[in-house]
């Protein structure tokens, strides 16, 4: 049971970590984007190769970190042109398109077979509690990522950023060069998604494309509304809530018999849907909304 907690809290804080992500970018900035799990992806992918190709970890995370944020900016030097409905489809459209890429491009990504024997940073030094030296080293870059966000937040670069969220157009009648904040924030939140990749692949010490599904991406948006989108304690909080509703949903099977395989992955789509449409109506806010005080 403690092996089981351990590691549900591990993924609670790589998802955290990808909420954070979203949150600069939809949360203070007020950019949509669907595609968050490409990120995710690229960070991933990027340092699996590497490592398993014998580059240092120690130069594989920054490459991944590096190349989703690089990423992140180049989708926003051409999205970022379009708004709203256009830049949620192109967003969208990037991670289905990476996907297929991861799927079929086998000479670069090993396709459907995925990147196996992923290396574990220091796995020799905790070879009988290494899950929890990781959940241990999630949650420390989970502490600085947040640290670090909410001195971005506190900062008159996330006020402009919030400036651009309520009105761009003031924002630019102000002096502030929009576009660049935007694209600025994107990047910072594609790099964060990144950072969360890497450590998902190294935890896994697997990856392969089916990994990233555009749903996943929905989960992420999921998490950001329930906890209070503009709020990164509501990013964590609800990265929390909808990981233990996902994974707590799976003991209903110990309690009603007939609900298995097809069966239970639905009746977790509907409870997260009832939740979803509960939150809305009661708290359309979030659980820990942005207050006028924390901006």
């Amino acid at each position: 049971m403690i092996a089981y907690l351990t590691a549900i809290l591990t993924l609670v804080g790589v998802r955290a970590l990808l909420t954070l992500g979203l949150n600069v970018q939809w949360g203070l900035t007020g950019l949509v984007n669907l595609g968050a799990i490409a990120f995710f992806a690229v960070g991933a992918y990027t340092s699996a190769l590497l490592a398993v190709g014998g580059v240092s970890l120690l130069l594989a995370w920054p490459a991944g970190v590096a190349l989703a944020a690089a990423a992140g900016a180049a989708l926003a030097l051409v999205a970022l042109r379009l708004r709203e409905d256009y830049l949620a489809i192109v967003t969208l459209g990037f991670a289905e398109v990476l996907r297929l890429f991861l799927l079929n491009e086998a000479w670069l990504t090993r396709g459907a077979n995925g990147v196996t024997a992923i290396p574990r940073p220091l796995h020799a030094w905790f070879p009988s509690q290494y899950h929890l030296f990781y959940l241990i080293l999630v949650l420390a870059a989970l502490g600085l990522v947040y640290a670090a966000l909410e001195r971005v937040r506190r900062s008159p670069f996330g006020r402009v950023l919030r400036a651009i969220r309520e009105d761009e157009v003031v924002a630019a009648v102000a002096g502030k060069p929009v576009f660049r904040f935007k694209v600025q924030a994107f990047a910072l939140g594609a790099g964060v998604a990144g950072l969360a990749g890497v450590l998902f692949a190294h935890y896994l010490a697997y990856v392969e494309p089916n990994m990233f599904l555009p749903q996943e991406s929905l989960y992420v948006w999921l998490a950001l509304i329930l906890g209070g989108s503009g709020n990164n304690r509501g990013a964590l909080l609800g990265s929390l809530v909808l990981l233990g509703l996902l994974e707590g949903s799976r003991f209903a099977k110990d309690v009603i018999p007939f609900l298995t395989g097809v069966r239970l992955a639905a009746a977790q789509q509907i409870l997260v849907g009832v939740v979803l449409v509960v939150m809305m109506i009661r708290r359309p806010e979030g659980l820990l909304p942005e207050t006028p005080g924390s901006k």
